[in-house]
């Protein structure tokens, strides 16, 4: 069994594939600080200075009641809520690495595209007095026994 195991593990796909996975993860973490640093504090300077990773709704107080100005500080009473200014950021970070997905994969695409093959050279003539379609080096029709003059 661990024979086999080592055998599935060392063909070329499962490690390209380990490959992929571990380059996605580091390609995640660059996605997130860019939208994290770069493109969400414009955005929220934009909107009157908003902090989108502070945007929270409480649906239970915590132990020490409310109002919280921040998350960390909702999160550290023990409050429950919704923090869609997270998920927010979670769905630009997803449409981000989805976009660059999709031009690679397109870039990719482009590169597989074969040039189309350049036409065979035709194999068949047809015949001048009967319209069928005979061999082109033929002489004369083998349906109609016409000489050919080419």
């Amino acid at each position: 069994m661990f024979k086999e195991f080592k055998a599935f593990a060392m063909r070329g796909n499962v490690i390209d594939m380990a490959v992929g996975i571990i380059i996605g993860a580091a390609f995640g973490s660059i996605v997130q600080s860019l939208v994290k640093d770069v493109i969400m504090p414009p955005i929220g300077m934009l909107l009157g200075n908003v902090d989108f990773s502070n945007l929270f709704l409480v649906l239970r107080q915590g132990t020490t009641p409310g109002p919280y100005t921040s998350l960390a500080q909702a999160q550290g009473a023990g409050a429950v809520s919704i923090n869609y200014g997270m998920f927010l950021n979670t769905i630009i970070s997803f449409l981000i690495v989805a976009f660059a997905v999709f031009l690679l994969i397109r870039q990719i695409n482009r590169l597989k595209k074969e040039e189309a093959a350049p036409a065979a050279a035709p194999t068949t003539k047809e015949c001048a007095y009967c319209f069928l379609a005979i061999p082109i080096k033929a002489v004369r029709c083998p349906n109609c026994t016409s000489a050919l003059t080419k």
